[in-house]
């Protein structure tokens, strides 16, 4: 199930911005997959952490013998790690620093600094990333992935993230790479609709062979 209505996103963007409009007629219709929505909060910010600075083939294979320490579970919940030693997180190719990071989110859970699922979608964008990123080894960039991927949210613009910034600069024809602050001050002229916008520029970046929409 959408989250929100592209279509009138797709329709709201091609009025607004000619660029747009030509790449809504390039591409065609974009939409989020539903997989990353299944998973519980807790879960999708260990598989953040465990894919920074890896492979996601690698970051899968570590996972996979992450999930095997907690027998009979899909995926553990933030209490279950009180059953396994840091050193056995280790031996399953954890670091030592994605270990602190996941120890810390397993606390901020239980502590409700990291919000329930109920909790999370009565709060704006800005709440959630004030409130994530106050986890260690949880950025910015991070909770908007989780913002596109897993919350579905319409008006998010990573300015950050260097795949949106090169296709900006490809699709607008600029003669050099586009600064975070000036991608987001022309992004207003997408709201409140930046996500799709985010998608699209993935796409022009996938199209000219150089990656996508990345995976959290």
């Amino acid at each position: 199930m959408q989250v929100f209505d592209f279509s009138a996103a797709e329709k709201h963007l091609a009025k607004a911005d000619p660029v747009m409009r030509g790449l809504v007629r390039q591409f065609g219709p974009v939409s989020i997959g539903e997989e990353e929505r299944r998973q519980s909060l807790f879960e999708s910010l260990v598989r953040a952490i465990a894919n920074q600075q890896l492979s996601g083939r690698v970051a899968d294979v570590i996972l996979g013998r992450f999930v095997k320490l907690f027998p009979g579970k899909k995926f553990p919940a933030a209490r279950d790690l009180a059953a396994v030693t840091d050193e056995e997180i280790r031996a399953a190719g954890f670091s030592w620093a994605k270990i602190a990071a996941v120890r810390d989110l397993a606390a901020k859970v239980i502590d409700g600094t990291v919000p329930t699922a109920a909790r999370i979608h009565k709060l704006s964008d800005a709440e959630i990333i004030e409130r994530l990123t106050a986890v260690r080894g949880i950025g910015q960039w991070t909770v908007e992935m989780l913002l596109i991927f897993k919350l579905g949210r319409p008006d998010v613009l990573p300015v950050d993230d260097l795949g949106v910034r090169q296709g900006f600069t490809r699709a607008y024809g600029l003669g050099e790479p586009v600064k975070p602050r000036a991608l987001r001050e022309y992004g207003e002229l997408w709201r409140p609709y930046r996500t799709v916008v985010t998608l699209y520029l993935w796409r022009v970046m996938k199209a000219a062979g150089d990656g996508g929409a990345p995976a959290i």
